[in-house]
């Protein structure tokens, strides 16, 4: 159980989680630490980060509508296979051992902040080269992409705005929309799994789950204003950094 100052702790990360998520950045580099800093251990945090960022799919898809108008029949092509995925991403984590996990936690946040560094050079370097098998990308990165997602998901969303930007859509906004869509799925499936089968602090899921919310609900709108570069290189430094701290000291 969590303390009432560490709820309202909980539900200002959620906020500015969601935010930072559906605007194009990292949500689980600021929902997670904040587990982490109110006592929650590794494990048990990243399942409550996971079951509680379902929140970010309604919030996320209602902001972006504008976005999305017209893109039901692919979002619904590539959601099953995101949503098999992120399954499995959490089948994976359930027969991961807590240590290992606490272990491999700070190199999957390093990863994910890095690929974010590096979208545009991953952009540039797409283009300069030939078109032949371009389109088996899509499929290909989304698989792993979303089984990491159901897994742990700190930069998922990262590699999917880099993924749908190299292979479906340029601007950026219309491919943050896209992207919120599918880690959403992936995500939602893994917490129904994770709920059915492990235990989980509902004390720390409810606040976080209210935050994130109402933060991905604004996450769209900031997007639209806020320019990318700026954003991009904020949560990238941020990861890198939580990376490097886990890294010497696990939580």
């Amino acid at each position: 159980m969590v303390s009432t100052a560490d709820t309202l702790v909980l539900l200002a990360a959620g906020g500015v989680a969601g935010v930072v998520g559906t605007a194009g950045g990292i949500t689980s580099l600021v929902s997670y630490p904040a587990l982490l800093w109110v006592g929650i251990a590794a494990a048990p945090a990243n399942v409550a980060n996971i079951v509680a960022l379902v929140t970010y799919l309604p919030g996320s898809a209602l902001a972006s509508r504008p976005e999305l108008r017209g893109k039901g029949p692919w979002l619904w092509r590539w959601a099953l296979l995101t949503a098999v995925c992120g399954g499995a991403g959490a089948v994976l984590l359930l027969l991961t051992p807590s240590k290992s996990f606490a272990v491999v936690v700070p190199f999957l946040v390093a990863a994910g902040s890095l690929v974010m560094l590096a979208q545009p050079l991953l952009t540039s370097w797409k283009e300069s080269r030939p078109r032949r098998g371009e389109r088996l990308l899509l499929p290909c990165g989304l698989v792993p992409v979303s089984v990491y997602s159901g897994y742990f998901g700190a930069g998922s969303g990262v590699m999917t705005l880099a993924l749908l930007m190299l292979t479906v859509e340029r601007d950026v906004v219309s491919a943050n929309a896209l992207k919120n869509v599918l880690v959403g799925v992936a995500s939602a499936v893994s917490a129904v799994i994770l709920v059915l089968f492990t235990p989980v602090d509902w004390s720390a899921v409810v606040p976080l789950g209210i935050g994130t919310l109402a933060g991905s609900s604004v996450g769209p709108l900031v997007a639209r204003r806020v320019r990318g570069d700026i954003l991009r290189w904020a949560v990238g430094l941020v990861g890198l950094g939580l990376a490097i701290r886990l890294w010497i000291g696990p939580a």
